[in-house]
């Protein structure tokens, strides 16, 4: 019953941040935009608005970092040519005082992020949940792409950090919330 009810909150959640994705009437004023009315609510517009500004804090990213390795698979979504696109993840690791993922360069989510920086991040863990709002910026550097095959050594089967298509993404002007049914939403800015 609990695994059940687990796979049906993770349902839910990520159905509606899809639905958020989709329908871009999830616009606010504090990232910048506003639908100006009902009509135009779900049209895309040209412009990418930017994230709010947050000041980076090693300790916040750290914080992330530790709820994501917990869950072991969460779930980022990016966007092309306004459909939302989601896929499971679970590389997360602090470099340099900065929370990283990794992927590969021939992957049409890496394609996606150049495209569109902007992403958002699910995982929910027993009664909580967490949203990350950021901007993913890729950084080609060897001992970035070493450090992370290093802590996570299963993918270097798949990747090495001298290849051409190894690439980690650190997060930036990132906002994470991390809610439960059972107390006040606490936000993380790193």
């Amino acid at each position: 019953m609990k695994s059940s009810l687990r796979t049906l909150s993770g349902t839910i959640l990520m159905g509606a941040v899809l639905l958020l994705l989709a329908s871009g009437c999830g616009n606010n004023s504090s990232n910048g935009t506003q639908a100006a009315s009902a009509d135009n609510c779900c049209q895309k517009t040209l412009e990418t608005p930017m994230l709010k500004q947050t000041t980076p804090s090693p300790a916040n990213a750290a914080t992330v970092q530790q709820f994501l390795k917990a869950v072991g698979t969460y779930y980022l979504a990016t966007e092309e040519g306004g459909q939302p696109r989601v896929r499971p993840f679970g590389t997360a690791e602090i470099f340099e005082g900065k929370l990283y993922i990794q992927t590969g360069k021939s992957k049409n989510v890496y394609k996606q992020i150049l495209s569109n920086p902007r992403v958002e991040i699910c995982a929910f863990n027993g009664g909580e949940w967490i949203r990350i709002e950021c901007e993913l910026i890729p950084d080609d550097r060897v001992e970035a792409k070493k450090d992370m095959l290093d802590k996570n050594p299963s993918l270097r089967g798949m990747y090495d950090e001298n290849d051409d298509n190894t690439i980690v993404l650190y997060m930036r002007n990132a906002t994470a919330t991390i809610s439960s049914f059972t107390s006040p939403s606490r936000t993380l800015e790193f």
